[in-house]
């Protein structure tokens, strides 16, 4: 099997719209479809209620608590997931948990293998080969910056759509290709990328791919991105 991931910069005008609608393909006509539901990037999670009516008739929601959960608890509703659906929240907090309950090998298996990943945010950054491009202070602190490696492109979210705001944005980015290589994904809200096996392409929004040593290019929907 390989890689599906529906990455999102934030999850729909009307809730959590998006993130159902790209969930909806891998839930429908299967008996017990169950949605493996990370919302460990926040200190308190107040959309357990909500997410669980936006996914009724549709799938159950499990829970993945790595504060309360042992490992084996967590790895069997991630071998049930039809989904596994990563909202956002502090990119560092996110990942730091996912280390320490030791959690994140188990993860990234299960989604190397064909696990789809609904994303947005922290969760979207997250995916990548690291969470260096993410927008959020290191507030735990974490020495964790290894990301899920599910595709060789970093991510930026929230990106500014004022020409201003991105001419900023784009100098801080390119501090990273002082160390790094790999391409980084620029998603302004709105914006969403798919990536089936090794085809990575915009879905809707406005969105640019910034290459180390290059100018930023804007990217086209259905158009498949370069790494």
């Amino acid at each position: 099997m390989s890689v599906t991931l529906h990455l999102f910069s934030y999850p729909g005008e009307n809730g959590i719209r998006h993130i159902v609608d790209a969930s909806r393909p891998h839930l429908e006509n299967r008996p017990n479809a169950t949605v493996a539901y990370l919302p460990v990037g926040t200190l308190v999670d107040t959309y357990q209620e909500y997410t669980e009516k936006a996914f009724h008739g549709l799938a159950r929601v499990e829970t993945i608590n790595t504060e309360m959960m042992t490992l084996p608890e967590m790895e069997d509703i991630l071998r049930r997931a039809s989904v596994v659906y990563i909202p956002g929240g502090n990119t560092f907090l996110l990942n730091h948990r996912l280390h320490l309950c030791r959690m994140m090998d188990f993860l990234r298996r299960k989604v190397a293998a064909g696990l789809p990943v609904v994303a947005f945010s922290a969760g979207t950054v997250l995916c990548g080969p690291n969470i260096l491009t993410s927008n959020d202070m290191n507030i735990v602190p974490t020495s964790h910056y290894k990301g899920l490696q599910a595709t060789p492109f970093n991510f930026n979210v929230h990106y500014p759509k004022d020409i201003m705001a991105q001419a900023d944005k784009d100098e801080w980015l390119r501090e990273y290709h002082v160390f790094h290589d790999n391409p980084v994904i620029l998603l302004s809200d709105g914006a969403s990328v798919k990536v089936d096996g090794r085809k990575t392409t915009l879905e809707q929004g406005d969105a640019w791919v910034l290459r180390k040593g290059e100018e930023k290019e804007k990217l086209i929907p259905g158009v498949t991105i370069q790494a």
